[in-house]
Order: C-alpha cells, then structure tokens, then sequence
C-alpha cells in the first residue's frame, strides 16, 4: 500500500469562537498540507477531536475536506471505538468511493484482552473493503496491542494492510518490523520516535506536528525513507523541542496554538479539553520563532 507510505497528517478540526467548526480554518489547513509535500490526510482521529463532534458535525467535516482535496492527495478516515457492533454497522453503511482507507484505533475503556483485540479488528475488517491501518496508543486506551496481535491480524486480514504504531516502545515497533509479511507498513504514531523507527525499516508517520510544519515533517520522513539520515536527523532535531512542547499541555491544543501562530485556524478546543497555558504558550512561540516561521502576535 504505496499510497499509505510517507507522511500521513491528523488533521485537527478547527473550531471558531462560537464553538461552531471552523470551515475557513479547515480549509486553510488543507492547503497548507498539500502545498507542502504531505502524502496523505488523515481526518478525524484523535487529534481532531473526533470525540466531541456529532455525526452531522463528522460527515460535514469529512464532505468538505474531500472537497477541498480535491483527489490532490489520499484520504484516511479515522473510525474507532470501544463498541464493535457500532463500528461494523458505520462502517457498512459508510460511502467509501472518496476514501482510501480507514485509521482504526484499538478499543480504548473496556481493557480488551488479546484475543478481544484480535476478534474486534477481524469484524472491522469483515464490515468494510477498504484498507485498514490498526492503531495501537495504549496511553490513551490502556490497552497495549502486542506485536503478536498485530502480526495475527495482519497475515489473517487480507485489508489489514499497516499499523500506526504510538506504544512508545521502539523495541515493540521493531519486533513487528522483523516479523510483518511482506508489503504490512509500520508507521510511527509518535512524532518524537519517527527518526529511530525510520531508522529500523519503518514507513513513515502519522503526524500531530506536521498540522503546523507539514515541510519539515515531510522532509525528515522523505529522508529517512530515502536513507539519507543526515538530512532526517537534521530535520527531527530542528523539531525535537518543539514536539515535546506541543505535548507538554494537552494535544491538540498545542499545535492549534502553533496554528494561531502561523495564522491558519483559531486557538479553540472544546471541553473537556482547554487550550495550553501561558508557559506552553510562551515555549512554543519562543521555539516557532527561532525556526524563522513568520507569526503572528
């Protein structure tokens, strides 16, 4: 799956002061991504708020960014949660002629063993044709998908075709990397990690910071696939304090307050989530400064 190799972006929903989503910002943020050598978009993940958007708010948003796109680059929609039966039956009944594959993460709150993992992701493979990429974040859904789990699914599952990978634990992502079947893509889930498992044969990144720096993201992802690793450690360590800062307060609302700074969307987050504080804030717009990026005060 070519198609899924490179620099996937999370895209963030951005949201206007009135609480309402922002379709100017979201557009501006497309734009920013295709312009800037991103190889797919990923919409409504995690960093998109999908958790707080109704259904007629996720099918506008998904509608108006495959407007935009414009079939310039991949789509990936993020479909996920803890109840399997409501997966299978959206995804059944979900319009595919528009969308390339499906970002699904693992059941977060009901604490799913092994084998419900593995039984949860065959029924989401059944329900849909579409490419599925696994994603595995136990930080969020205190479950940790094994390596073993994951090799199951994808030698069982013919549309099971990559995993995003965001355990935090290098030596998990390269236990998959040696043992995955021919043509499976590990990508990192973790922007601050996606040097070192470039660097043990994986594909690429789903990114948070790409939202904000979709060329230098890019260009370390582009360049480690390539092997030139002086130029992708160059490029993660232009971004390695900047990632640790947009994380430090809550994701997204870090790299929507970059975006306030770069002037692509506003800095709006809705509860149970807040925007950063005043020393995120003043990180980041000191760290954004020194890369030379024109901000806005």
């Amino acid at each position: 799956m070519e198609k899924f190799k490179g620099l996937g972006v999370a895209l963030v929903t951005p949201f206007q002061d009135n609480g309402n989503v922002d379709f100017v910002g979201l557009q501006k943020l497309v734009e920013h991504q295709i312009a800037n050598d991103v190889d797919y978009l990923v919409v409504q993940g995690t960093t998109g708020e999908v958790a707080t958007l109704t259904n007629e708010e996720k099918q506008a948003v998904l509608d108006f960014v495959i407007e935009i796109n414009n079939k310039r680059l991949p789509v990936v929609l993020g479909v996920g949660g803890n109840n399997t039966a409501v997966i299978v039956k959206t995804l059944e009944t979900l319009e595919t002629k528009n969308l390339d594959g499906i970002l699904s993460v693992s059941p977060y709150y009901n604490k799913p063993s092994q084998e419900g993992i593995y039984q949860h992701y065959k029924a989401v493979a059944n329900a849909t044709d579409l490419p599925i990429i696994l994603y595995n974040v136990p930080g969020r859904t205190m479950s940790n998908m094994l390596p073993e789990t994951t090799l199951r699914l994808a030698n069982d599952c013919s549309n099971v075709v990559a995993v995003k990978e965001a355990s935090g634990n290098v030596e998990q992502v390269m236990d998959i990397i040696q043992n995955k079947p021919e043509g499976f893509l590990v990508i990192s889930g973790d922007d601050a990690l996606t040097l070192p498992i470039l660097a043990s044969g994986g594909d690429g990144l789903i990114s948070v910071v790409g939202n904000a720096f979709p060329k230098r993201t890019a260009d370390l992802v582009h360049a480690g696939l390539n092997g030139d690793f002086a130029i992708a450690r160059e490029k993660h360590y232009e971004l390695f304090d900047i990632i640790n800062a947009l994380f430090q307060d809550g994701n997204p609302g870090g790299v929507k307050f970059a975006l306030t700074l770069l002037n692509i969307c506003k800095n709006n987050v809705r509860l149970p989530l807040v925007p950063v504080n005043k020393k995120t804030e003043e990180d980041l717009y000191k760290l954004i400064a020194e890369l030379g990026e024109t901000l806005i005060s």
